[in-house]
């Protein structure tokens, strides 16, 4: 039976060169006009050209020469459209310098292999490992661009390029597995090349799909010196492996019985050597280094470190570890291990606030000092390891003495704030061994002013904070001791009506009955404070609220008349402090109204609301007065009056929802109008 692989393999190749072909009349008859659509379309041809040829039966098959020329060329034409599309990208900017590297390195070697498939195919023939190493170096060019345009792009954008940079890269990766079999075994797997064209076809629509998404190219992927170092590390990694590969070949070869094992103990050690160097922090903090110093003008990418520094500076919970934060998000801009952070905590010293790694580092400055002053006046960020050497520039300046014998430190940034020292950070010396310059100093000052104003908004928060719990005991503390003056007043006005009526019984029972009253109402008041604040509503009859507020004030003679609800009627409050304020408001109509007045307070439901009225025939009060006295704290027309009880009552109720109304004119008397929620839960007998 005949042997069915060349079958297959020439199926394969027929149907690639197929796919190709209408991939080319599809990107000729829509992107002929665009540069990017000319190369698309010159390699989709030239794909094409490539599998035609190689299903080509016996007699008609191409020498070996020239299906190296037209590997070489198809390779070539793919690798000059993703540099291409890498120019574009870069706005028409020059490519940095691992990428023109990497371009002159993949066009010498396309047009070597071109030429010596072309002219000297027996040269290559007799160095048969020679075509492989190139090819496999062109298909490691070719992953590497398509990670980089992969990377390079956008999130929103990748839509629009995954398919191609997923077509071609798998591609790559078919070619290189081929490519490195033959290189190290002198052939080619003949079961990987039958397959080879079938593979080839799945791309096709892979690369349709992107090239319909974006007709124009356009998805915008930027070069940047991440990209250059993530090149350089690929790159770098890839010959790395080639290298090793190729030693481990030679030692099975030449390793007699040992030869197995020496090569996989070899394998295995180059391999976990590899991992090590990739993650070592100081192997890639000097190829960042390196390639900036010699491939870029600037040493920094600004772009790139203001979003790390950002994005260092704000994560996690506000006010959450920010000293150490801000800390290192500075570090990472120089490379640095370690640092600590100096902040003013009181108005005549510094003392440290935060550290990141260098926990031992400790000590204290005074506002005042020399060092500080100097810093504050210059704002410069002061190299430690200068100060002796550079007199022209410090003069007599010395480093703080907690700092002089620390071998570790290396820059005093200072962290500004509307021109003041806020405060300092003290940074351990470069991983990478970073030089202080003009360009580092300058990214460090505009960093830590960011850091700083950070910094002062955490501190200015927790201030708030702790203000508003003193504010809030104050006011509770206001609160009760308006309540204990009003007490006082009762009792006042009791013992002044005893010298009168001490021998009538039925003011002596009343007085008793005052009292009594008197002692619950400071109980509570003792009660409320222990509590601070920490109320728990409850579902209340608002029939009980208005008559313990009516009956707390039994001391004076004229008696309002209550018109009580009926008991169904329940709102949500916190029982005392809602008793207290409808207590005040019913207390100032009573000291407005004369003996021979009427004071009334009566309460109904309407439409889910408790309305309460509190009506009296006294003084009124003018329009003016009610806008802009009656509700402002601490505002008395007493002598003795403290000018919170009216406020507190309109401040309850807009805290359980409600609201209060009032009409009055002077001479005519005052009604008050409050409402609140009534408690749906009880009208349907679910009382809390």
């Amino acid at each position: 039976m005949p042997d069915a692989q060349p079958l297959l393999a020439a199926l394969g190749y027929a149907l690639a060169a197929l796919a190709y072909t209408g991939l080319t009349g599809l990107i000729i008859a829509g992107w002929k006009t665009r540069p990017n659509g000319r190369l698309l379309g010159a390699s989709a041809a030239l794909t094409a050209l490539w599998a035609g040829a190689l299903l080509l039966p016996g007699s008609l098959a191409l020498s070996p020469g020239s299906v190296l020329a037209l590997e070489a060329t198809r390779n070539g034409a793919w690798l000059a459209l993703l540099f291409h599309i890498l120019h574009l990208r870069g706005g028409g900017m020059p490519l940095p310098g691992p990428l023109k590297i990497l371009r002159g390195l993949a066009s010498f070697l396309v047009l070597t292999l071109v030429l010596g498939g072309l002219l000297t195919p027996a040269l290559l023939a007799s160095l048969d490992w020679i075509a492989p190493l190139g090819l496999v170096i062109l298909a490691v060019s070719g992953v590497v661009l398509v990670e980089q345009i992969y990377r390079g792009s956008r999130r929103e954008d990748r839509w629009a390029i995954k398919f191609l940079c997923l077509g071609l890269g798998a591609l790559f990766l078919y070619d290189f597995y081929l490519y490195a079999h033959a290189a190290l075994f002198h052939a080619f797997d003949a079961h990987v090349w039958a397959a080879r064209g079938y593979a080839a076809t799945l791309v096709a629509p892979l690369i349709a799909v992107s090239a319909a998404r974006n007709p124009e190219w356009a998805a915008p992927v930027s070069l940047s010196r991440s990209m250059a170092f993530h090149t350089a590390s690929l790159l770098g990694a890839g010959v790395y492996l080639l290298l090793m590969a190729g030693a481990g070949y030679y030692l099975k070869l030449f390793g007699g019985d040992w030869g197995d094992v020496v090569r996989n103990v070899f394998v295995f050690a180059a391999a976990l050597l590899l991992i090590l160097l990739m993650v070592s922090g100081t192997l890639r903090a000097r190829l960042r280094v390196f390639m900036s110093k010699h491939f870029f003008s600037y040493r920094y990418d600004y772009r790139e470190e203001w979003l790390k520094f950002t994005r260092t500076l704000t994560e996690g919970q506000s006010g959450d570890h920010l000293g150490e934060r801000s800390i290192e998000a500075l570090a990472r801009l120089i490379e640095s291990p370690g640092g600590a952070l100096w902040m003013r905590e009181s108005p005549t010293l510094f003392q440290r606030a935060a550290h990141w790694n260098w926990a031992d580092l400790q000590g204290s400055e005074a506002a005042d000092s020399a060092f500080l002053t100097w810093l504050a006046d210059k704002q410069w960020v002061v190299d430690l390891d200068e100060i002796p050497a550079r007199r022209d520039l410090y003069g007599e300046l010395e480093a703080p003495a907690w700092l002089r014998g620390n071998r570790d430190a290396w820059l005093i940034v200072p962290l500004m704030l509307h021109d003041e020292l806020f405060g300092f950070v003290v940074l351990k010396h470069s991983l990478a061994h970073v030089a202080f310059n003009w360009e580092v100093s300058d990214l460090l000052k505009v960093a830590a002013r960011q850091a700083a104003a950070h910094l002062a908004q955490m501190r200015a928060s927790n201030q708030l904070i702790v203000a508003r719990q003193f504010e809030s005991f104050n006011r509770t503390t206001t609160f009760i001791i308006h309540d204990l003056k009003n007490l006082i007043a009762q009792l006042s006005l009791l013992l002044a009506n005893a010298e009168k009526h001490h021998d009538n019984p039925e003011f002596q029972a009343d007085m008793l009955e005052t009292v009594e009253s008197a002692v619950i109402r400071m109980n509570k008041v003792l009660a409320q404070l222990r509590r601070s604040g920490s109320e728990t509503l409850e579902s209340i009859a608002l029939a009980d609220i208005l008559r313990d507020a009516v009956e707390s004030k039994r001391a004076f003679k004229l008696r309002p008349t209550l018109d009580l609800p009926p008991p169904s009627l329940r709102v949500r409050a916190e029982r005392e402090r809602l008793t207290r304020a409808i207590g005040h408001l019913v207390q100032n109509a009573l000291e407005a109204t004369p003996a021979d007045g009427t004071v009334s307070v009566s309460a109904r439901g309407d439409r889910g609301q408790a309305l309460i009225e509190i009506s009296d025939t006294g003084s009124g009060m003018d329009e003016e007065f009610i806008h802009t006295r009656l509700f402002a704290p601490f505002d008395s027309t007493k002598g003795a009056g403290m000018g919170i009880g009216a406020y507190e009552c309109r401040e309850t109720l807009r805290a359980l929802g409600g609201g209060i109304e009032v009409e009055s004119r002077p001479g005519a008397g005052t009604r008050f109008r409050l409402s609140l929620p009534l408690d749906t839960n009880a009208r349907q007998g679910v009382i809390a």
